[in-house]
């Protein structure tokens, strides 16, 4: 059963900019009764690894399996989100008990538009950034839709390849969804340099530590009789 969280941390960024390497130092110096990370991601790769009989723990990963089902799924996923914009959030948090929650991996206005509107006083959006240098020492190549093997045929050119219209994984909604629009209350740059790191995550940690005494001294508080 879901519990309300006191803070929700939204994190977006770039493929190869950090993400999961930030959420993970993060969550290590949060007792792990105080904090988990979500990553709406999770709900989707298990659906759909059950409908395409795949490794649902290798699409959890981030080598060349993941990377060959990662157009199709993203395809699959926007599908399912205009049925339903909420889905993959809602089975994302069904289970967290811990007052805070990371989301990993907000992709889209909608997963930002979602909690806010759920959770509308407890969210902070932070940013994940990293020079394009940097991302490609991590493995990043920018991928347009002319790079896939085949086009996805939504935009009828499928059958002559040079003329696809159709985004790729760098050009979709996935990766460029929240450059713009969004009002970030952190910024964390992550081009490799420790230090600059480290004093990033310690004045995030410092905001979430006072909002979690801030809503323990609320909840302490019993109303006059």
């Amino acid at each position: 059963m879901t519990s309300t969280p006191s803070t929700i941390l939204l994190f977006s960024g770039k493929r190869k900019s950090g993400k999961d390497y930030v959420t993970d130092l993060i969550q290590k110096r949060l007792p792990a009764e105080m904090c988990c990370i979500l990553r709406l991601s999770a709900p989707l790769k298990q659906q759909y690894a059950q409908d395409h009989s795949l490794d649902y723990e290798e699409l959890l990963g981030s080598g060349q399996y993941k990377e060959s089902y990662r157009a199709d799924m993203i395809r699959w996923g926007e599908m399912k989100r205009q049925q339903d914009s909420g889905f993959f959030c809602r089975l994302a948090i069904k289970h967290a008990t811990q007052p805070i929650w990371i989301i990993s991996d907000c992709r889209r206005m909608s997963d930002v538009q979602w909690f806010h509107e759920e959770f509308s006083d407890r969210c902070i959006c932070v940013r994940v950034e990293a020079s394009e240098q940097t991302r490609s020492q991590r493995g990043w190549r920018f991928t347009t839709g002319k790079e896939k093997h085949k086009c996805c045929g939504d935009c009828g050119n499928d059958v002559i390849m040079s003329l696809c219209a159709c985004p790729g994984i760098d050009d979709a909604e996935s990766e460029c969804g929240l450059d713009e629009g969004v009002k970030f209350d952190y910024i964390i740059r992550n081009d490799g340099a420790d230090d600059v790191l480290e004093k990033q995550l310690e004045d995030l940690l410092s905001l979430i530590k006072s909002r979690e005494e801030e809503s323990n001294t609320q909840n302490n508080i019993k109303p006059e009789k």
